[in-house]
């Protein structure tokens, strides 16, 4: 039997547990957040036992709260006192308009933070019950271990559904032929970190692009277990190989494309290119954008170094796939992301049905809040469906079907239509809109939230 000394359990280490855990901390209450990595068990994807580890990208995107959906949830997650947008912040990384970040260091600053938190005691255990009583967080993630999983399809009455989420290689900077390669940002829109010159990118003409492709669709994958064969893979994050099946062209007008990309030693846009992003601080590892895949690694080495600039390319690591599980949530959670059948039990994260780092925290975060107003006594509204919290919220506990429910990232598409004659005008009006919500928001609730301050 373990102490109840604490207020709530929180079910996972991730980037939604974590900022779940910060946020109760913060509020005064004391967190058992429980992590079963430390422990001796190990998911098929994660590399270590760091809190918030970042495993695909090391991109929260786009950085822009002005006309970008997930530039506008960054600005309200700080304006909540986000853990994880703190240390994004802390060990950010230059990378154009969007925020990349130092993964490594990220992991280990939010770790370091919830460790020194006197609220908070982190168990390195294995949970494959869902507890019977008390007030509980879920944030297990898609990586949700089988036994747990199990529990987590028996309480919601039908068992979880299932994608493939795909990890892109990455690459030793030194191994980088740069006669042949440059550094740039799009329409050379960098940060000032990297000096405006974000990535690296590998130039293609015509003849080497469709070269490439038809190594990348001649390239063996593997097979898939049985278990795996009909699991549908998540738009978002298709593998490189699925995307070239699609098409001769699709890569160019996807990961590939060149547009807004001089090539220094010609003055014009090459026919496709491939890009890379620093992925540490030290510069020394830079991830393929957009190249996740399931090809076998020899042959991911062999088709890769068929990129011009990446001929002698050696690979910190490489590509791969895994499963990720999701709840049906706009058929088993009420609008506070409380199980119907057992309300002391919140989900939170990519479990959820949300898609992005980002929005994994910030459905942590929500989840913590609703729980600080509920142990207050005050529970507390969900945020407003014009800000991108309560748009990202909306669609995974009500707004979506529940019998098409898959997993999505925030955008403005999930907000309130504004009335806006010209469609230049329509991003900033959502965001402008959505600051004003959620001000409203936090000031109407400020007995609830004595913490925050706008």
């Amino acid at each position: 039997m373990r102490d109840r000394n604490y207020d709530v359990h929180i079910i996972g280490g991730g980037l939604a547990g974590s900022e779940a855990a910060w946020q109760l901390a913060e509020a005064g209450r004391r967190v058992r957040l429980s992590e079963m990595r430390g422990s001796g068990d190990m998911t098929a994807a994660h590399q270590g036992d760091g809190l918030a580890e970042m495993v695909c990208s090391n991109s929260f995107r786009s950085d822009d709260g002005d006309h970008n959906a997930v530039g506008l949830l960054h600005r309200e997650m700080r304006m909540l006192g986000s853990l994880i947008m703190a240390a994004a912040d802390k060990h950010a990384l230059p990378a154009g308009s969007a925020l990349a970040v130092d993964r490594e260091a990220f992991s280990a600053e939010v770790t370091r933070r919830l460790h020194a938190h006197p609220n908070i005691n982190i168990v390195r255990e294995r949970i494959d019950i869902l507890p019977e009583s008390g007030p509980t967080i879920v944030a297990t993630g898609p990586l949700t271990a089988p036994r747990l999983a199990d529990a987590i399809g028996g309480a919601t009455g039908r068992d979880a559904l299932a994608f493939f989420d795909a990890i892109a290689p990455i690459v030793h900077r030194d191994s980088i032929d740069m006669d042949v390669a440059w550094m740039a940002s799009r329409w050379d829109k960098g940060s000032a970190l990297g000096d405006g010159k974000d990535y690296i990118n590998c130039p293609m003409d015509k003849p080497q692009y469709h070269a490439f492709v038809e190594e990348l669709l001649a390239a063996d994958t593997g097979d898939f277990r049985e278990w795996e064969k009909d699991t549908p893979y998540f738009e978002a994050c298709m593998p490189i190989e699925v995307m070239a099946s699609r098409g001769p062209e699709t890569l160019r007008f996807g990961p590939m494309k060149a547009v807004g990309l001089d090539n220094p030693r010609t003055g014009r846009w090459p026919y496709a290119v491939v890009q890379l992003r620093q992925d540490n601080r030290l510069g020394t590892l830079w991830n393929m954008v957009g190249f996740q895949t399931k090809l076998k690694y020899a042959e991911q080495t062999r088709v890769f170094r068929t990129i011009p600039g990446l001929e002698q390319a050696e690979f910190a690591r490489l590509g791969g796939l895994h499963r990720n599980s999701f709840i049906r949530s706009p058929e088993v959670l009420d609008t506070r992301l409380a199980l119907h059948n057992q309300p002391h039990i919140r989900f939170a994260g990519q479990i959820t049905g949300c898609e992005g780092y980002v929005e994994s925290a910030a459905i942590g975060l929500v989840s913590a809040l609703f729980w600080i107003g509920d142990l207050r006594g005050s529970p507390l509204p969900p945020p407003p469906a014009d800000s991108a919290l309560g748009a990202l919220l909306g669609h995974i506990t009500h707004g979506a079907d529940s019998s098409q429910f898959q997993p999505m990232n925030v955008n403005f598409g999930l907000f309130p239509p504004v009335d806006v004659p010209k469609k230049a005008d329509r991003k900033l009006a959502y965001t402008r809109r959505a600051d004003a919500a959620l001000r409203g928001w936090i000031a109407e609730n400020a007995a609830t939230l004595p913490s925050i301050t706008v």
